[in-house]
């Protein structure tokens, strides 16, 4: 399948969009955008440097004063043009998400395309939404009311395994609510960012309010995130590479946005109903070949439930299809490169020292050797303070262990470093309530897992990090809160001034 898109000549000016052009990067490294399916190169570039950085900031910079300045209609007509052109190209997107990260064209045409479409459909509307407190005399004596204001360039880094997706979720709240945006995207997954910020152009939104740089993230990242004229910075990626961006972003006072790691406990409590568990188990640990932080990652299974649980996951996850993401009937594709495949698989030989690898744990031969295949695989018998269960694996692997008590399923849930989201599995008001409640998650899930939506936000406790994506809370993140007062009283000599000089 290619849909008539051709990657090198869409991109033969370079992969960087800076001020509204395709531009070569100046860093005199290149780099190969693989497809992970074949291990095949599909596009050669010319990494950004600093210098490519300096030029994307100045652009946004110049751009900031007329975005920032035009009513909300203006910006929210603007981004309803960028939300129809990006429907009119849901194919050549859908086709360029597959190519670079491996995943199956009816995981992105069915779910990356319509819900970035989504998205700025929300963030078109929500842009004349920015609303601050209503004005009111609150000492009688004044009135005030809460402006809320763009902040002005912001630097933010995306990862690679949903790049239309992440670049969506950076960039619509942020131009929505007047600032402009120098995105970094993973260096590997370029190619829908940049198609993004050409659609941007396309739509009417002007030069230089969206700008991509396509370099490394220890030179062109970093750059960007200690970057004087950078105001704010959004990163979403791993909690070890978060802690570093903190760091740079800590040293120049800039508001930080971080979306990190997770490690989504999937708690079934006794009364649920086993095979909307087990189909969500599967559905939840497997989505984007496991590469997402909030699948499901830790099944805890109340004890009645267990073992037809482990049995019932174990079948399903047999009859998923590898295969190649271009055909209509492959469910899982390659993870996103070999390494991360070698990384996967790692983690699934150590664990077999101390668990059971009840189903897959291995990588396809035939003709899947070539690609970074990894069959679902299912772990059990592990224990609760072990590495698999700990740690972020990301691939399509789910460990399963038991639980007796709800008290003893809800620690166990809360028991790693992450909170990024949970699900809980039970007919039962009062234990979903309960649940809730109490499992440490940016979201929870009841009876499903995964499932987003624009209008709501997405954000994690703990170690997966602060601030929201997506919903009009996503505004707290790039608008500057200002108070104004007015005095109503026309007295030139007022009643506190005697705190300072003279008496009453």
């Amino acid at each position: 399948m290619s849909n008539g898109f051709q990657v090198q000549d869409r991109f033969a000016e370079g992969a960087q969009y800076i001020g509204g052009k395709l531009l070569p990067g100046t860093s005199g490294r290149h780099h190969d955008v693989v497809n992970p399916a074949t291990g095949e190169s599909v596009l050669r570039y010319e990494l950004a440097g600093t210098d490519d950085v300096d030029a994307a900031v100045a652009a946004a910079r110049a751009a900031f004063p007329g975005w920032s300045g035009a009513t909300p209609g203006e910006r929210s007509e603007a981004m309803h043009r960028f939300a129809a052109v990006l429907a009119e190209q849901a194919d050549d997107f859908a086709y360029a998400e597959s190519l670079q990260c491996g995943k199956p064209i009816k995981l992105s045409t069915e779910f990356d395309v319509p819900g970035t479409i989504d998205n700025a459909a929300f963030f078109a509307g929500a842009a004349r939404h920015l609303e601050g407190k209503a004005a009111a005399e609150y000492d009688g004596d004044h009135t005030s009311y809460v402006r809320r204001e763009a902040i002005g360039v912001v630097g933010s880094i995306a990862p690679w395994n949903y790049p239309l997706q992440m670049a969506a979720w950076k960039v619509l709240p942020a131009v929505a609510a007047g600032n402009t945006i120098v995105l970094k995207p993973a260096e590997i997954t370029p190619l829908t960012s940049l198609m993004f910020a050409q659609a941007a152009t396309e739509a009417g939104i002007p030069d230089g309010v969206i700008n991509i740089v396509t370099g490394a993230g220890k030179d062109a990242g970093e750059h960007l995130v200690g970057h004087p004229d950078v105001v704010m910075t959004s990163f979403t990626g791993s909690t070890a590479v978060g802690k570093r961006v903190a760091e740079i972003a800590t040293a120049t006072v800039k508001r930080l946005h971080l979306e990190l790691g997770g490690k989504a406990p999937f708690v079934v409590f006794d009364d649920a109903d086993l095979e909307a568990a087990v189909h969500g188990a599967v559905a939840g640990s497997l989505i984007n070949t496991g590469q997402d932080c909030t699948a499901a990652t830790r099944a805890y299974v109340q004890r009645p439930l267990y073992d037809a649980f482990v049995r019932d996951v174990a079948a399903l996850m047999e009859t998923v299809r590898l295969g190649d993401p271009f055909a209509a009937t492959t469910d899982l594709g390659p993870l996103i490169s070999h390494a991360q495949r070698d990384r996967v698989a790692a983690f699934v030989e150590r664990a077999r020292g101390y668990a059971q690898v009840v189903t897959g744990g291995e990588a396809p031969g035939g003709d899947l050797a070539d690609g970074a295949y990894y069959r679902p695989t299912l772990v059990a018998g592990a224990a609760q303070d072990s590495e698999i269960v700990q740690s972020e694996i990301f691939g399509p692997v789910l460990v399963v262990l038991p639980f007796d008590t709800d008290d003893e399923g809800i620690a166990l849930a809360n028991d790693t470093p992450y909170g990024l989201a949970a699900s809980a599995w039970t007919r039962d008001l009062y234990r979903a309530n309960r649940a809730t409640r109490e499992i440490q998650a940016g979201c929870v899930w009841v009876n499903d897992h995964i499932p987003i939506l624009s209008e709501m936000p997405h954000g994690g406790y703990k170690a997966s990090g602060f601030g929201k994506d997506m919903s009009a809370y996503s505004f707290e993140e790039y608008t500057q809160v200002k108070h104004v007062m007015y005095d109503n009283t026309a007295v030139a000599r007022k009643d506190w001034h005697r705190t300072i000089f003279g008496d009453r």
